[in-house]
This record gives structure tokens, sequence and C-alpha cells, in this order.
């Protein structure tokens, strides 16, 4: 019989299980250094744990629209919405649809609820419009143009702009009644014919020769009435002023200026809206130290902007400004003497929270629906906390039977399963505590039963371990080359086992919302940690042990002892090298 060559390790040969034991010895230590370090020390929280706000959003489509609102729209605004609540911080916010109309926001108590209550139904249509008038905020005479078709009042003194491609807000300046400018409302309204630039109640002189007077616009007639009559000072007036109003159509609109005061707006058709924005940011200028927010356009929105810049560039005040217009509300009017192009910036007077809303909001997109809040309810964490307090008795008690279970059936080998399910405890929970602030992670009812049902996978990768180990000694084999031999086949079947369980938890994350996806992160991420318990510290431990007397000896109490266990004796062979003996003499 050939002898083994030198140097080779046998099938099942012994390992080096302290690198092992030092691995995650290390690993222990950085994870709960970083946790204490980082200042969370406990999980996040979900909406059912820790109380919060639940919102009902109702979608509306504007009139004429009313097959807007399907499926896919739906589905839309739910990811929008939920993207934006997240841009905010807020951990563990739950969006869903309800029905073929309703949207059920689910947002957790914390820093940041009450910007993400402010933001969740807001629908983000942003227009740039240019500016056809302004007039103060209170109902005035109805305007009329001058005969020279310039605004009448006194105009506003004009703000140079920085740079080349930064627009900033108006200065505060008493305003004046503005009237629109006959050529520019006409072209706002795309008239066929042109508005008189004479008042509409002036009569026209008689002459030797017959010449008929151009009628009024009745629409343009309207516009002018809406727009004088309009109260920025009323809430309801300010949001009824644009709704109805389609984005190829002249519109009144209200805003305040730099010091807050409302004014009104009189604007033209919409000439870029906000699907042209590719991306928004909240910024501080280092020149003015004022909050503002950059924008940068897709290819298409830079054409655009570029073109309504140089128009206004060369328009007088207050033609040469463009209103910004958020959600029927005009957030800043920026004055233009340059061309723009890829890029701007909105300025005026925000505070760091309205300008990082704003740029949260545009970034994010607009929603494709408007909606109107239906409720808003405050959940409180009593019943959570109540059902949380049953779900860890019931954790406790498994958890209790399980150890009562390994004690009675594997006696000694029992504090190995015990170190074990200590080492995945901490390590599930450190994890948890580090995964909020890091992914937004929140603990949730579905969550701790995720880590409930852990306990149990956990400890049956212990016992499919510990069963081969017993298999060998059956066979006859020492305890040494028993727990080396036994790892390989174990090792398969734990592989086999823990990838099923992980899969089903990936599926589960992906096909389902809510709080079901934090039973199945949780079931996850449970799974690839017990793979690790096995590797790096169940079967180092078990080889260490292995080489006491204790458990090398197969002590009664070991769970090892061979006569309990019916080992067979050592199997030996024997070559014959002569025919069989007669029984009698043997």
């Amino acid at each position: 019989m050939a002898a083994p060559k030198k140097g080779r390790r046998p099938a099942g040969g012994q390992s080096r299980p302290g690198r092992a034991l030092a691995l995650i010895l290390i690993a222990m230590v950085a994870l709960t250094g970083g946790m204490f370090w980082s200042g969370h020390t406990t999980p996040r929280l979900g909406i059912d744990l820790a109380g919060g706000t639940s919102i009902t959003l109702k979608a509306k489509a504007e009139p004429g629209q009313e097959s807007a609102v399907n499926e896919t729209n739906m589905n839309t605004a739910v990811g929008i919405i939920e993207r934006r609540v997240n841009g905010l911080g807020v951990s563990e916010a739950e969006v869903q649809t309800q029905g073929a109309e309703n949207i059920i926001v689910n947002i957790p108590r914390g820093t940041n609820e009450k910007q993400a209550r402010e933001q969740v139904g807001t629908t983000a249509q942003l227009y740039f419009r240019p500016v056809l008038a302004v007039a103060a905020a209170t109902p005035q005479t109805a305007p009329s143009a001058t005969p020279s078709g310039k605004p009448s009042g006194s105009p506003k003194p004009s703000a140079s702009a920085s740079s080349g491609t930064t627009v900033g807000e108006k200065p505060a300046t008493p305003t004046a009644t503005a009237s629109p400018q006959g050529r520019a409302l006409t072209e706002a309204l795309k008239a066929p014919s042109p508005t008189p630039t004479a008042s509409s109640s002036a009569k026209p002189k008689a002459t030797g020769t017959s010449q008929a007077t151009p009628k009024p616009d009745p629409a343009t007639a309207a516009l002018q009435q809406k727009f004088a009559t309009l109260n920025c000072l009323d809430p309801k007036a300010r949001t009824a002023a644009g709704q109805g109003v389609k984005s190829t159509e002249p519109t009144v609109a209200c805003g305040k200026n730099a010091i807050g005061q409302w004014e009104k707006y009189l604007l033209g058709p919409a000439e870029v809206d906000g699907k042209d924005v590719d991306k928004a940011k909240a910024g501080l200028d280092q020149r003015t130290g004022q909050w503002i927010v950059d924008m940068e356009f897709t290819d298409a929105g830079s054409k655009k902007f570029q073109s309504i810049t140089s128009k206004l560039s060369q328009q007088t005040e207050p033609q040469n400004q463009f209103a910004i217009v958020l959600d029927g509300e005009v957030v800043s009017a920026p004055r233009v003497q340059t061309t723009l192009s890829a890029s701007a910036q909105i300025s005026g007077s925000f505070t760091q929270q309205s300008a990082q809303d704003l740029g949260n909001v545009l970034s994010y997109g607009a929603l494709p629906l408007a909606f109107q809040t239906q409720s808003v309810d405050t959940v409180t964490a009593a019943l959570g906390t109540d059902q949380l307090q049953a779900g860890l008795i019931a954790g406790a008690i498994g958890l209790g039977l399980v150890i009562i279970y390994l004690v009675a059936y594997y006696r000694g080998l029992s504090l190995i399963a015990i170190l074990s399910l200590g080492v995945s405890a901490l390590l599930t929970y450190v994890l948890m505590a580090l995964l909020g602030p890091a992914i937004g992670f929140a603990l949730n009812l579905p969550a701790v039963c995720g880590a409930i049902v852990a306990i149990g996978i956990t400890a049956d990768s212990f016992i499919v371990y510990f069963e081969r180990i017993r298999d060998e000694l059956r066979e006859g084999r020492t305890l040494r080359p028993a727990v080396e031999r036994a790892w390989p086949r174990a090792r398969r079947t734990i592989l086999v086992s823990d990838f099923v369980s992980f899969l089903a938890a990936a599926v589960l994350f992906i096909v389902t919302v809510g709080k079901v996806q934090g039973f199945a992160f949780t079931l996850g991420l449970t799974t690839l940690l017990d793979i690790v318990v096995v590797f790096l510290f169940t079967k180092p431990v078990m080889t260490l042990l292995a080489r006491t007397k204790f458990f090398g000896n197969g002590h009664a109490w070991s769970g090892l002892d061979p006569k309990r266990l019916g080992a067979k004796p050592p199997l030996r062979r024997t070559r014959r090298t002569h025919a069989p003996v007669d029984t009698k003499e043997a």
C-alpha cells in the first residue's frame, strides 16, 4: 500500500482554527466599535413600532384628462413620492396604492417627518413662464395699456446678474400696477390679430375716412380682469389662481418677493417645464452667503432655456423676467440680461430648508397627477409596542425550547451551539443598528419575525454538523478525524440549505412592497450571517474542543460518547496469504 505523499493534506484534514476565530473576532470588534462611534447604538424603528404619520392622497385629473388616472401614472407617482421622502433621510417610508385613485403614505416618526409631510403630495409641476406684468397683491382697477405700449407706472430698477449663468431674485422695492403690453399679451394668447395698444374704453375719433375699429379679444379682456381682481393675500384665491390652465396658455399666479410680500403676476405660456430639468441641488452662494438652487437642464431643455433667455434679455422690465412657477405659485422671478443655456440658479429669499426642499422636489421630478390630501392621521406606537413585546416573548420562549432540546440531546455540544447563537445575535444586532443610518433600514414587526425565524435556520446548521460527526463516530473513528471528515459533507448540506433560504428571501424582497420587505431583508441578512458564523466560529471551535480530554475521550456528558452512540469496533483490514483454517482449529 503506497504511503501518502508528504505535505499533502488528506480529505477533511485538520484546518487552522486560530485564523478563522481571529478573523471573526476582529470583525465583531470593528463593527461594534463602529456602532458606538457613529452614535447609533439602537436600530431604527418602523412606523408600527415608533409611530408616525399616515397620509391618504387621492388622485385628481385635470379637466378633460380624466383618463390620466390610470395604473401606470399611479405607480409612477408612488415611485416619485418614495424617492422624495427617502431623499430627506426618512427611514422606511411606506408608499403604496390603495384602490384605483388613492395612495397611502406612512412616514415613521423622525427628525424630517414634518418636511416629508409637506412634500409628499406636492405635484411639482414646474414651468418657466415669461412675465408680462407684475402688480401689488390686492385687487385694483382693471389695467389698461398705454398708447406707447409700455407698462404704466414707474418701472422697477433692474438688478444685474452676478454672472452669465446666474439669475437672481428681483430686489424688494415698492411695486406699481403695471399693464401688459398689447404686443406681449397678443403673442401670449397666440391671437391671429393684434390687440389694440390703446385702452379698450377709448373711442376712435371721427375722420373723413371710414376706418374699422379693432374688436378687443374676449380672452384678453377676461385675463386682464382676472389679473386685476386677483387677491394674493387670500390663500384660497392663490390656490385657485392657475387651476385648470394648460401650460400652453397664459395665466395669473402669486408669489413672494425678497422681503416676503405677496405679488401677483400675469404670465405667458410655458417655454420650459420640469421635465427639462436634469437635476437640482441646494447650495450656499459663497459670494452673497445666500441659499440658492442650482439647476442643470437636459439637452432638449438647454435649447429651450437658451431660446427663452435670448428673447427675454432683449426686453424691457418686467418683460425681461421669467417666472419659475411651481404648482401654480411663483417661487422666483429673476431678470435675464444675457443668454443662458445648460445651467441656471434660482436665488432669492431661501432658507436652507426651503432651498433643500425645492432641490429635492425638482431632482426627483414632477408627479404625473395632481393629488388632494384626504386625511392625515397620527399613528401611535402603543399597538406596535404591545405586538413587539408579544413577539419578543414568543421568540424568547422559542429560543429557550431550542436550548433545552440542545442540552438534553447534545449535552456538551450544546455549549458550542449556544455560543454560536450568541455570536449570530450580536452580529445581527450591530448590523441592524449600522444599516439604519447607512441605507435607511428600519426595524418593524415583520423584520422581528424574520429574526425569530432565523433562530431555527441557525440551529439547523449546527444540528447538521453535529449529526455528521456522530455518524463518523458510529463508524468507529476517533473524534479528531471524525470532526474533519464530517465537515465537507455537512458543509455542502449547510450551503444548499442556506442558498434555498436566501433565494426565497431575495424573491420575496423583489416581488413585495412595504413591511413584507422588512421580513425578507432580515431573513436574507441572518441567512448570510449563519454561513459566516458556521464557517468562522462553529467549525473552528469544534476543532479546538476535539483536542480536549473531555470531548476527545468521549465523556458521557460530552454528547460524543461512542458507547451511547452505538459505535462499531474499529475496522481493521488484513490481507489473507493462507487458505482458510478449519473452524474447529480456529
